[in-house]
């Protein structure tokens, strides 16, 4: 079984999100849910992504490698929106990485370099996801298939965005209970 790293979206570790780390929890799997926002929980993303942008990207980043220093090196990198950067991040540069599992973003892999050869990922988003899609995080998705040998990108029918979080509005069950599949079976074989 795999051990995870999962990192929360902007509004903050909701209860969505640990009912997911729960749900993989329950599939035999040992997760870690930091919390780089320091137990802030917002309403909506806007309020969010203000409290972000007052800490910096940079702390962001810096949270979720100190998060993990104490944690063995193989590891799933997991994320949510937000949380795909460290996720991504530390997948990429951090030795040992077993695997990654992005939810609602994306970034180009030339942010933090090169993706490494031996690190599976997967992504899932909305077709229609105004952050996903209209942001171009399924570009660089499709970049990173095109890069990575063991890739793979889930699109789901829908707009919304957080649509793994059952705890937000944008939660779709149907979706998020597909994605939680997949995210099982890839965890399974990683």
């Amino acid at each position: 079984m795999a051990e995870i790293v999962l990192f929360h979206h902007v509004q903050g570790l909701t209860p969505g999100v640990v009912a997911f780390a729960e749900q993989l929890h329950a599939a035999g799997h040992t997760v870690h849910t930091p919390d780089l926002l320091d137990g802030r929980t917002f309403d909506d993303i806007d309020a969010g992504m203000a409290h972000v942008e007052e800490i910096g990207f940079p702390e962001v980043l810096d949270r979720g490698t100190r998060s993990v220093g104490d944690l063995p090196n193989d590891l799933v990198y997991a994320g949510f929106s937000l949380g795909v950067l460290p996720a991504q991040m530390l997948a990429q540069t951090r030795a040992g990485a077993r695997g990654a599992l992005f939810f609602a973003s994306c970034v180009p892999a030339q942010e933090f370099g090169e993706w490494p050869a031996s690190v599976p990922v997967q992504i899932h988003g909305m077709d229609a996801d105004p952050f996903f899609v209209g942001e171009g995080d399924i570009d660089a998705a499709r970049a990173l298939m095109a890069d990575a040998p063991d890739a793979e990108l889930f699109l789901y029918p829908g707009g919304g965005h957080l649509f793994m979080d059952e705890s937000l509005p944008a939660y779709d069950a149907g979706a998020a209970t597909l994605a939680l599949h997949r995210a099982i079976a890839f965890l399974d074989r990683v």
